[in-house]
């Protein structure tokens, strides 16, 4: 199990520590009140999916020997009413947080590995996590980790 410990430090910027000593900053942009020091939220979460996605597809390249040298994965995220939602499933009232992206490949690839590559990139464990049920719960700092 991955953790992360994130620490306030003043204003709205937060020091992210994880791994073996590794820390990042974290803040909001000053027309939302922070001082732009580092990634706001959704920015990271959108980080995250995207390097993901590199990451599977690249993987999944070198395992099938095919000559992708690069992936460029382009994210932005947003909030729409439910009921203007073409593709969502729900009937919920509210909003529905949408997440756009678009993988672009470079290298000597046939049509087919391209289409191959794209449905992969749905596949990212990041992308399961995100579309999946997602339990939020407490722990204390004596339990251990699961």
């Amino acid at each position: 199990m991955s953790e992360v410990t994130v620490t306030s430090l003043s204003n709205l910027r937060n020091e992210v520590q994880y791994g073996e000593g590794q820390k990042l900053l974290t803040d909001e942009p000053a027309a939302l009140g922070g001082e732009g020091a580092g990634p706001d939220p959704y920015t990271l979460l959108l980080a995250a999916l995207g390097s993901c996605i590199s990451m599977t597809l690249n993987l999944y390249a070198r395992r099938k020997g095919w000559a992708l040298e690069r992936v460029r994965v382009r994210m932005r995220q947003g909030r729409i009413h439910s009921k203007d939602c073409a593709e969502c499933e729900s009937t919920a009232e509210g909003f529905i947080h949408r997440i756009e992206r678009a993988v672009e490949l470079e290298g000597d690839l046939t049509d087919e590995q391209r289409a191959r590559l794209q449905e992969i990139a749905h596949r990212c464990p990041v992308h399961r996590t995100l579309t999946s049920e997602i339990v939020v719960t407490c722990f204390s700092e004596d339990s251990p980790a699961a």
